[in-house]
Formats: C-alpha cells, sequence, structure tokens
C-alpha cells in the first residue's frame, strides 16, 4: 500500500508511548486530527516531534487572535515556500473556522476581498523575504505578535519537514481538489477548530533543560518556551555534519535574501558532500529533495531518526533566518487601529 511518507517508515500511532503518545493524544484535543501525518512523520525523533507540536499549538490554535486570521498568515507563508500539501491543509481549515467563501477565494488564487484578510495573507507571504514591505505595519495588534510570528515560524518549519518527508498529496487521490471534500473535511473539524484552547497545555510535555523563556517577541507567552525548544532541538541535527558543512550552511543561510534558489544552483554542494546538500536544500529548496540525494547520505549508521533530525536542521536554520530579519523593532512602535483578529 502507497503511504504519504517519503524515505522514512514511522512508527505506527497505535504502538506510540511516552511522550509521543500523550503528543497523539493532544492532537486528536486540540487539532481533531489525532494522526495528523504533518506530526507522525517527525515520530521517528520524538524530541523533534514534541516542541514542533508545542509551537504549532501555542500560537495556532492557543495563540491570542481569531483562527482565521492566524489560518490566513499559515496560508500565505505555505504559498510563498511553494508547499501545496499545507496550502490544501490551510484551505480545508478556513472551511472549519466557518469561513467558507474566504477558503474558495482562496483556492481558486484570488485575493481576499476584505483588505483587512488581504494583509494579513500578504504579511505571511512576506515573512519569507527579509526587509519586505509588507511586514510592516503589522496587520493584527501588538499583542497578538507571539500568536502571529509564532505560527509563521512554525509553518516555515513544518512546510520544510512536510516537502522534504511527505508526498504533496494532502488526501488520497488528491481528493482535496474538490470543493465538496474541502467543505467536508472542514466541517468534521469545525467543533475542534472553534472551540478556545487553553495556552500552555504542550509546555509540560517539554523537557525542562531544553528551553528557557525563549526570544523578546515571545516573552509572557507559551510560544517562547515553545519556541526556544524546537530550537535546541532542531540544533542537535548540527552533530551529523562535519564542521566544513556547517559552516556553508551558516554562510549561505546568512546570505540568503528569501528567493528561490534557481535550478542552476552553483552554491549547492554536489552528492560528494551529501549531508550539506540535504541540509541546504531542506533550508531553501525541500521540494527538490530526491531519492539520490537521500541515497548518497544514508549509511548504515544513518537511520530514520538522523534523516529527520537533518532535515530538521536545515529547516531551522532556514526558520532562524527568516526570525532574525523580522523588523520587530518596528511592531514595537506599530499600533493598527482596526485589524482581522479583532472582528
Amino acid at each position: 500500500m502507497p503511504t504519504p511518507f517519503r524515505y522514512t517508515s514511522p512508527p505506527p500511532p497505535k504502538s506510540a508511548t511516552g511522550r509521543t503518545a500523550e503528543v497523539y493524544a493532544q492532537l486528536a484535543e486540540d487539532f481533531g486530527i489525532e494522526r495528523a501525518t504533518t506530526f507522525v512523520v517527525l515520530s521517528s525523533a520524538p524530541e523533534i516531534l514534541t516542541p514542533a507540536w508545542a509551537l504549532m499549538r501555542e500560537s495556532l490554535i492557543a495563540g491570542e487572535g481569531s483562527r482565521t486570521g492566524k489560518e490566513l498568515a499559515a496560508f500565505g507563508v505555505s504559498a510563498a515556500n511553494r508547499c501545496p500539501f499545507c496550502v490544501d491543509a490551510h484551505t480545508m481549515l478556513l472551511h472549519a473556522t466557518g469561513d467558507h467563501a474566504l477558503a474558495e477565494a482562496l483556492a481558486r488564487g484570488e485575493t481576499p476581498a476584505d483588505e483587512r484578510h488581504a494583509r494579513v495573507l500578504a504579511w505571511g507571504e512576506a515573512t519569507r523575504t527579509p526587509g519586505a514591505a509588507e511586514l510592516t505595519p503589522l496587520p493584527f495588534p501588538r499583542a497578538h505578535v507571539p500568536a502571529y510570528v509564532g505560527t509563521a515560524l512554525s509553518f516555515h518549519f513544518i512546510n520544510r519537514i512536510v516537502s522534504a518527508l511527505l508526498t504533496e498529496n494532502l488526501l488520497p487521490g488528491n481528493a482535496q481538489r474538490f470543493r465538496v471534500v474541502r467543505s467536508l473535511v472542514g466541517r468534521s473539524v469545525a467543533r475542534t477548530v472553534r472551540r478556545t484552547a487553553a495556552p500552555g497545555a504542550s509546555l509540560a510535555l517539554l523537557d525542562d533543560h531544553d528551553h528557557g523563556p525563549g526570544p523578546d517577541w515571545a516573552r509572557g507567552s507559551a510560544v517562547g518556551p515553545a519556541y526556544a525548544a524546537l530550537r535546541t532541538a532542531a540544533g542537535a541535527g548540527a552533530g551529523l555534519l562535519d564542521e566544513a558543512d556547517r559552516t556553508l550552511v551558516r554562510e549561505t543561510l546568512q546570505a540568503w535574501n528569501g528567493a528561490h534558489p534557481p535550478l542552476a544552483w552553483d552554491e549547492l554542494p554536489g552528492r560528494s558532500r551529501p549531508g550539506a546538500r540535504l541540509a541546504l536544500l531542506a533550508a531553501l529548496a525541500p521540494y527538490r529533495i530526491t531519492d539520490e540525494d537521500v541515497t548518497a547520505w544514508r549509511k548504515p549508521e544513518h537511520s530514520d531518526h538522523c534523516l529527520v533530525h537533518l532535515v530538521a536542521y536545515g529547516a531551522f536554520a532556514a526558520v532562524d533566518r527568516i526570525e532574525s530579519a523580522l523588523p520587530f523593532a518596528n511592531y514595537e512602535a506599530t499600533s493598527p487601529s482596526r485589524t482581522v483578529s479583532e472582528q
């Protein structure tokens, strides 16, 4: 039977124990999908799975601001990253919020008719590009920065994991192409999506030594510790590379301007440096990872656990670059009068 997983064979969710089982229980309770493949694919490395779930939960699900607004931001991020799987997922989740016309407008490639919706969508798309004009002024209140920025950064990470390690089909047979299917799937999780979730529930799943309060933009919120924990967990993948490869990844990301690399990407190392190649592809063009790239890197000692760590390392290298370029000083000085998240 075909599976949605590329390159790994995650443990069956029914066999999960410990933290992984607790994550699946929270997924069922707060996300409405117990075995969401976006998280099952990380289960070969529970130390990545847990903070990845925590960051999404505490920002998108339990963070301040409307779910519609945060779904729009996540849709914009996913479109900017060319992740059709996540674009389709957020379209269906907008159906779950009850915003059916908005969901279908996005599915047709249209700009939202509501100017406030359009601003949030544009902001999400712009987060990929350092210095983009659409990043200021904020299309949401300053008090909602942890939730919206956390949502955007969460999906910059998730998009890259999905594009690298899952197929593009969100549903079997690509059934999400049909409007009636999108609507029905959205309605099936509507009750969960519209329920208010208490902040902080996922933090109990994190190891205390893996995080602190987090970055300044998220201080005082549950988003901060979740972000810090994912940064620590993903950073551990650096140990799979030698110093020269780590330097190459770091310097390439520092120089990155948010663009998708050209097909003739001269800076991309060949398969003689397979670890650096995979990490850079995961960071900047995960949809280009091929069987040959993975095969070149795989050795007997490289388990699925290792592959998830290497891809997570590259993915978070991009997240770190994006986060470092956001104009937080301008956000502190901005106070829009009315936004999508105040409706």
